[in-house]
């Protein structure tokens, strides 16, 4: 019994010195307080051309959620929406013409892709290389979110104000059944413990990261990194998107 007990003891103290690390040492991540203010009043210096791309396969139940709450955004910049219909099958592009977007088919995926990411390169680089769009900033958007009506302007308003190339925030997750309470705010916290958002925020620090459902970035600095293409091989993308971003490599 005594190894048992010494053995065991020895477990706990460990438990207890990596908590004390995560606790006090690794970024305050149990605080929660990194947020974007969503106030109704942004006030913005000028109104860059924001060009929105949503990959989209099979979501015709949720898209026209997701362009009516992106067409009543009260930015008063111009928006332009790109759809890239991911080879649904259950008519998504034909709830999308109901829409003033720009619609266009995913071509067959290439070697080396995932069907998300390759979707992503072909609404981004349309966005930049359309002459008549030629966008400051991209909205990288999932097809199954409703955005606040002050989203776009908000997220412009702290890119601009901190001079940012990359902003993103987690979307509010829905927690309805029994299980989606249990479970998703836990993987919130889990996140927020590989991901500590006061590292991620600060420049000095080599921890990167971002949430793939609403990614605002700078058109330029996409272009820097070498386009959605540069990750496309990334496990988890967004958080490569962001690393890319920060520091130039992924």
């Amino acid at each position: 019994m005594l190894i048992f007990d010494q053995v065991w003891l020895g477990f706990s103290l460990l438990s207890l010195i990596i908590w004390m690390v995560l606790i006090w040492g690794w970024g305050n991540f149990w605080r929660c307080d990194q947020k974007l203010e969503m106030g109704e009043n942004s006030e913005l210096d000028s109104y860059p051309a924001v060009c929105i791309v949503i990959p989209a396969r099979n979501e015709a139940d949720l898209l026209p959620i997701t362009l009516r709450s992106l067409k009543n955004q009260t930015y008063k910049g111009t928006i332009h929406i790109i759809l890239v219909d991911d080879q649904s099958t259950d008519g998504t592009a034909d709830i999308a013409k109901t829409e003033d977007v720009t619609i266009i088919s995913s071509q067959p995926l290439p070697t080396g892709w995932t069907g998300k990411l390759w979707a992503m390169e072909q609404g981004t680089l349309l966005a930049q290389n359309a002459q008549t769009l030629n966008p400051d900033y991209i909205l990288l958007t999932d097809a199954d979110i409703c955005h606040d009506r002050h989203n776009l302007e908000n997220l412009v308003a702290k890119a601009q104000a901190d001079n940012l190339d990359l902003t993103s925030i987690m979307v509010r997750l829905r927690c309805e059944s029994v299980w989606e309470q249990w479970l998703i705010p836990a993987f919130v916290f889990f996140f927020q413990k590989l991901y500590p958002f006061a590292w991620v925020n600060n420049p000095q620090k080599s921890m990167a990261a971002a949430a793939g459902g609403c990614i605002l970035i700078k058109s330029e600095a996409l272009s820097r990194i070498g386009g959605i293409k540069s990750i496309r091989q990334a496990l988890i993308d967004d958080c490569a998107l962001a690393q890319a971003v920060k520091f130039g490599w992924v």
